[in-house]
């Protein structure tokens, strides 16, 4: 069976995935006219993941940080939508299969992203929180604030301590951002919901198995980070490793323990596989291996763009980092790399261009590196504030991120601290209790 999608005298052009980069050459493929262009997504929304942890830690509605597919393609007639996960490719017939049917393609574009990697730990991938999608920003939303309402009626200290510490594993830009606004949220939030508990006895830590903050940044950011998030009140443990964590205690390599029974892991990331791909194409990281064009080795008709594509070039031999500039940027450079094929034309090589850098460690507190000024501050906040709103699908999404993030600052407030359990009725389908 065929995924129903009209004939065409175009080329079509399938693309799995609508992240940055896959969104991005969308867009760009689709503004030429000259490809018939199938997206597919397990969802039927983009979602702008430098965000989730503010969904996470109720600052934000996860409707403010999706945009849906089909609203940002609705007058392109060459562009379909289609929701469903992809089980295979065969790059010899050209066809995926996906549990809709068979997509035959002309051009593959694999934009797959890549998922938090638990380094083979089972016990902490079944166990730990994490935070790559819109609906494990609200389960952590939801797991804080569920212990935090078990914690009023407990009375045995040691297990308080349990449902109110929280450990974050990863110094990289994602476990900074979550531990300042988790202090953040311990010093301004919890004590007018909770004045029961004493939000003194809340602690958080931040373990980064290296000996800096934020590796890949700036030394100088490295350090103001850490102070940052020392006046904060967040314990770091710098060159310390989690071995372990059972559910209520996590084990480090150096044989302490924290009781806990929140593990937030932004550790790692491994690129999202597919069946079909050859092993011989697949390298570090189960990226896959590309030229210059993205063009994944020995397949002539499939690309690969963003976290999944391991591209050397002079400035990286080790490959670009995997981050949402380069998905935008190859995704773009793609784009105009199919037209010139088309055309008949030579293609160019991509050169990555490094914009900068940034994290936020709460309010006022920011750290920036540009390619020529590197900076930190109330100053640094305020152009993190500005970069990613301006990066924000939608006028109504900008408005009401602007608006909440207004708010917060003159209130010192949050108003989404809602508990949002999934309920299962008797259809068996996936509905929301509120």
């Amino acid at each position: 069976m065929k995924i129903n999608i009209p004939e065409s005298d175009k080329k079509r052009v399938v693309i799995v995935g609508g992240g940055f980069g896959g969104f991005k050459l969308a867009q760009m493929l689709a503004r030429s006219k000259v490809f018939q262009i199938v997206l597919i997504d397990k969802n039927n929304y983009h979602q702008f993941q430098p965000l989730f942890y503010q969904v996470a830690m109720g600052g934000l509605e996860p409707s403010s940080i999706v945009f849906p597919l089909r609203k940002a393609f609705q007058k392109r007639r060459d562009v379909y939508i289609r929701v469903t996960e992809v089980s295979s490719v065969d790059t010899v017939n050209r066809h995926l299969v996906t549990p809709l049917g068979i997509c035959n393609y002309d051009i593959l574009v694999l934009a797959l992203g890549a998922n938090t990697n638990f380094y083979g730990n089972e016990k902490l991938a079944e166990l730990s929180i994490p935070m790559k999608s819109v609906s494990e920003a609200l389960f952590l939303r939801n797991k804080i604030l569920s212990d935090y309402e078990k914690a009023l009626s407990t009375t045995d200290y040691d297990k308080r301590q349990g449902l109110m510490d929280i450990v974050i594993v990863g110094g990289g830009p994602t476990g900074v951002e979550v531990a300042g606004a988790l202090a953040e949220m311990k010093d301004f939030i919890l004590p007018k919901d909770y004045p029961e508990l004493n939000c003194e006895e809340i602690d958080i830590y931040l373990i980064q198995s290296a000996e800096q903050l934020l590796k890949g940044m700036s030394e100088k950011a490295s350090l103001r980070a850490l102070e940052f998030l020392t006046e904060l009140g967040v314990k770091v443990k710098l060159n310390t490793r989690v071995a372990d964590f059972d559910g209520e205690y996590v084990h480090m390599n150096d044989g302490t323990a924290i009781r806990s029974r929140k593990v937030i892991w932004a550790a790692g990331i491994t690129a999202n596989q597919i069946k079909g791909i050859p092993a011989e194409a697949i390298t570090f990281g189960n990226r896959l291996k590309v030229n210059r064009i993205n063009q994944v080795e020995g397949l002539g008709e499939v690309f690969a763009i963003g976290d999944m594509a391991y591209m050397e070039e002079e400035a990286y031999p080790k490959g670009h980092p995997q981050v949402a500039q380069v998905a935008m940027q190859q995704g773009k450079h793609l784009a105009e790399n199919l037209l010139r094929l088309q055309k008949g034309q030579p293609t160019l090589p991509f050169h990555y261009h490094d914009l900068g850098s940034m994290a936020t460690i709460g309010r006022n507190r920011a750290v920036v590196d540009l390619p020529h000024w590197k900076f930190q501050g109330a100053f640094a906040w305020l152009v993190w504030l500005f970069v990613h709103l301006f990066q924000i699908l939608g006028v109504k999404n900008k408005l009401f991120i602007f608006l909440n993030w207004v708010w917060n600052y003159a209130t010192y407030d949050q108003s989404l601290r809602l508990i949002i359990r999934p309920r299962v009725p008797r259809t068996g389908e996936m509905e929301v209790e509120q």
